[in-house]
């Protein structure tokens, strides 16, 4: 058996409401879908473009399948085939992560539904079981909003919040004062600044006016600015959250002289697939870097189905988790039901039997409406 077909798709979903931080506003989904078909099974992967994360957009992604989608048949046909053209065409793959997550996940899906066994059993890891407990991400929208929003999820039992500043501080502190009249058990707080400032001294004058303990501050300077970063973890005493800075386990490398200073935002489609991110949670976990499993905004289930194995091999170097938002923010999801957080933001892998049904273990819509070929 093998897979005798890789199609693409644009994945078109419009947002309940618009979410906006500093380097973009969404309002609909960004989405590559690939899926791999073949022997009568369909393997089903998503990734999430983004511009000013890996400098990748939906004709970039059309591009990269289009040049390689036959050698990917002619030369996958098991998982040690998947992971030897992964390791042999990395250069190409940093290029374009997005693109070959779709591509990677939806194989991974094909031949673990090819074997009748979840995917974890294919990545030799322990099967799905047990809790996953999500973080509610604010995005930068008007005061009413942000009260309304952060209200519903106190009530709902979340404890951990992640604010995406504006870099207007009275706007920021503002917030910040009214989250903590909410009187949150249990809350920790860490804010995403989406590389708003050049120097430290005015992220570090901002951060510092906003007098408040963070849990982590996320790229708060240009991408890759590791000497300020150090700077700014010093003057502040945060510890700095790298997403746009930490795109694949070599660059941990970086990191290793001062393990204090670090936090790992791992996104699984920006790091390029699972299982380039189960390496970088490995290698974080030997370097004593706490690690974030982070997400797109606008990823559907089958991306948080994703993150969730992620999640699992971090274990307990896990610092927070994101994502699993579903139809609180899509109009419609991939999955029916969608995979997405209850009360205290909880996921509950083993009532959801994930861990017990082949592939992804989800049940996608019927609807091919939301899905337009690229």
């Amino acid at each position: 058996m093998s897979i005798q077909e890789l199609e693409i798709y644009r994945l078109d979903i419009p947002f309940r409401i618009s979410f906006k931080h500093s380097s973009a506003e969404r309002r609909r989904t960004q989405s590559v879908w690939v899926e791999a078909v073949g022997e009568g099974l369909v393997g089903r992967g998503e990734g999430c473009p983004r511009e000013y994360v890996t400098n990748e957009n939906m004709a970039t992604a059309a591009a990269f399948f289009a040049e390689h989608r036959r050698a990917v048949l002619d030369g996958i046909h098991d998982f040690e085939d998947l992971v030897s053209w992964e390791r042999r065409h990395a250069a190409t793959i940093d290029e374009n992560p997005a693109a070959w997550c779709a591509i990677e996940l939806a194989m991974l899906d094909w031949l673990a539904r090819r074997d009748g066994s979840p995917v974890e059993d294919l990545l030799s890891l322990t099967r799905l079981d047990g809790t996953y407990r999500y973080t509610a991400v604010v995005g930068d929208s008007g005061m009413d909003s942000f009260r309304s929003t952060t209200a519903r999820y106190r009530d709902l039992g979340f404890a951990d919040f992640k604010l995406k500043l504006s870099g207007d501080v009275g706007r920021d502190r503002e917030r910040l004062r009214w989250l903590h009249e909410l009187e949150v058990k249990g809350l920790r707080v860490r804010v995403d600044a989406n590389n708003l400032w050049d120097r430290v001294e005015e992220a570090a004058e901002h951060l510092t006016a906003l007098g408040c303990p963070f849990l982590g501050i996320e790229e708060p300077l240009e991408a890759n600015d590791l000497a300020g970063l150090r700077r700014l973890a010093d003057e502040t005493g945060c510890r700095m959250i790298l997403d746009e800075s930490l795109l694949r386990e070599e660059q941990i490398t970086r990191l290793e002289e001062d393990p204090h200073h670090w936090i790992v935002n791992l996104r699984v489609s920006k790091m390029g697939g699972l299982l380039r991110s189960l390496a970088v949670a490995r290698r974080a976990r030997e370097a004593s870097i706490p690690v974030i499993v982070g997400a797109q905004v606008g990823e559907t289930s089958l991306l948080t189905r994703a993150g969730l194995v992620a999640a699992g091999c971090a274990a307990d170097n896990l610092l927070a988790q994101e994502g699993a938002f579903g139809t609180l923010l899509l109009e419609t999801d991939v999955a029916d039901p969608p995979l997405m957080f209850g009360a205290g933001g909880i996921v509950d892998a083993t009532v959801l039997e994930l861990g017990a049904k082949p592939g992804w273990g989800l049940s996608f819509t019927s609807d091919r409406g939301i899905f337009q070929r690229l």
